[in-house]
């Protein structure tokens, strides 16, 4: 690691009803890689959007390349070598690479744009970054990963010095998350600051240097990387010892009753035949590979895609389920592994979302009953933790594990008892993760039945009584919880591929 090139002291930032930055200091040195740790809410995010220029803090410092900086603007920070690279991606879909990647500030050759000229740039760009990317072709038609990259190339081309990393690998395979460190690693040669937001400790140790850690808007301390162990991280996320043991034995009674049942259910390429029951309190795990067909499997008893044979019990009878409506009506939940595409509407307040599954109950007359509504949503508010300022906050504004808290509102305000968590921790730091965690357990011990899909191993062996586990469209085991092992669960899980 280099010189300093950027310090944060005493940054400080208020919005109505809640103290986001407190007194916050953060450095970083040429050819570091720094990661920004902290649980959802923490005021990681905060205090990169006031680096950046999107806020403007109340009170504090910022030194940059040696000199104060207070940017009014991401195009003023830009314009410095400061960039930011967010886990949502900003391109444009029927635009091409390299016209997303010089939006804004097109070459041009006289009144025209200059795509040729792009093009070229662009392709200089992917070379630097040893990305084999054609310039010329539509951002849709890329894989998220692809796509990723583009962005990547988008903030180089500003000539940074500083790159801000948000959540970056979140929607990338294992492939493409090596890639992407490759990237990194070639990029802190070069003697570029980066700072890494993410909430996966595995990535931490294998691509940062330092660790800052955040709590409740504080900054509470800086590690080394090779010298801490992932406890002391947590610990200091936290402000506690988080133990993430497996399940060692089912908490379902041989005699719970079965409350859904799949029978020879298809859809499509990615569900073929697939057969399996869930019983009353349980948490019956879904592991397998990407691709493996577990979300379309979900999506087709919820109704969301449509399934081309097959047939779904519920509570012993029969039941013909051809959309989500018809679902809910089944006491069915589904909390989407997208939750800001299919979860929630962030626009809307809390109590607007809470009540979104079952608006119609809260009616009287042609005008929605506004204290009972309110009412209701407080009690889920309460019994989640969700921490918000208030009820009538719009989703927007809270942090990513406190909106996952309120699309399982939403299901718990509509009573449904059956639910399937796709994904349910995805982008939620650990202390939201244990929250999530608990409540699950509440609710399968007050005999609720949840389907969990998990990419995360641990995650599976912590929560699961029993798991199912798919191979390209088909269950390949099923294997209770005091039997199962990683290796066990990864047999299974590539027993289809050739």
């Amino acid at each position: 690691m280099g010189e300093e090139i950027l310090r944060m002291e005493k940054i400080d930032k208020s919005f109505p009803g809640v103290h986001a930055l407190d007194h916050v200091d953060f450095d970083l040195k040429r050819g570091e890689v720094h990661a920004l740790m902290g649980e959802n809410g923490a005021g990681k995010s905060t205090l990169m959007k006031v680096l950046t220029g999107i806020y403007q803090k109340d009170s504090g410092k910022i030194t940059y390349q040696g000199r104060e900086v207070n940017y009014h603007s991401t195009r003023e920070a830009q314009a410095d070598g400061i960039v930011i690279v967010h886990q949502e991606l900003n391109m444009v879909g029927d635009l091409t690479v390299a016209q997303n990647i010089f939006i804004g500030r097109e070459f041009m050759h006289g009144p025209t744009i200059d795509d040729k000229k792009m093009i070229t740039e662009s392709r200089k760009l992917f070379e630097r970054l040893k990305i084999d990317i054609d310039p010329s072709a539509r951002m849709k038609d890329l894989t998220v990963g692809k796509q990723q990259m583009c962005e990547i190339a988008k903030a180089i081309s500003h000539e940074c010095k500083v790159i801000v990393f948000d959540e970056p690998s979140a929607a990338l395979t294992e492939k493409e998350i090596d890639d992407l460190f490759a990237i990194i690693r070639d990029l802190r040669k070069q003697d570029l600051g980066i700072i890494y937001i993410s909430h996966r400790m595995d990535e931490i140790k294998v691509i940062t240097d330092r660790v800052t850690v955040m709590r409740d808007g504080t900054y509470v301390g800086t590690l080394i990387t090779k010298d801490c162990s992932k406890e002391d991280i947590i610990k200091m996320m936290v402000g506690r010892v988080i133990y993430e043991q497996p399940k060692e034995k089912s908490l379902v009674p041989d005699d719970a009753p079965v409350v859904l049942k799949v029978e020879n259910l298809n859809a499509g390429r990615m569900v073929q035949d697939v057969s399996f029951e869930l019983h009353k309190g349980e948490i019956l795990g879904f592991s397998g590979l990407m691709g493996a067909g577990r979300t379309e499997t979900a999506r087709a008893i919820f109704g969301a895609d449509p399934k081309q044979s097959g047939k779904i019990y519920i509570n012993g009878t029969e039941v013909d389920i051809k959309s989500p409506q018809d679902a809910v009506k089944h006491g069915i939940g589904y909390l989407s592994e997208d939750r800001k595409r299919y979860g929630i509407v962030v626009q809307k307040t809390i109590i607007e979302n809470s009540t979104l599954a079952c608006l119609e109950e809260y009616m009287s007359g042609i005008s929605i009953n506004k204290s009972k509504e309110k009412k209701a949503t407080e009690k889920v508010i309460d019994e989640l933790n969700i921490k918000t300022p208030s009820s009538d906050q719009p989703v927007v504004n809270l942090s990513g594990g406190n909106q996952q808290k309120v699309v399982i509102a939403k299901w718990l305000v509509k009573n449904c008892d059956i639910l399937i968590f796709d994904e349910p921790t995805r982008g939620i730091d650990v202390g939201a993760k244990n929250e999530i965690y608990k409540l699950m357990n509440s609710l399968a011990a007050q005999g609720k039945s949840i389907i969990m899909i998990s990419s995360e191993m641990t995650e599976i062996l912590r929560m699961s009584d029993r798991i199912v586990i798919m191979c390209e469209g088909r269950v390949t085991g099923e294997i209770k919880i005091e039997d199962a092992t990683q290796e066990m669960i990864m047999n299974k899980a590539t027993r289809n591929i050739k």
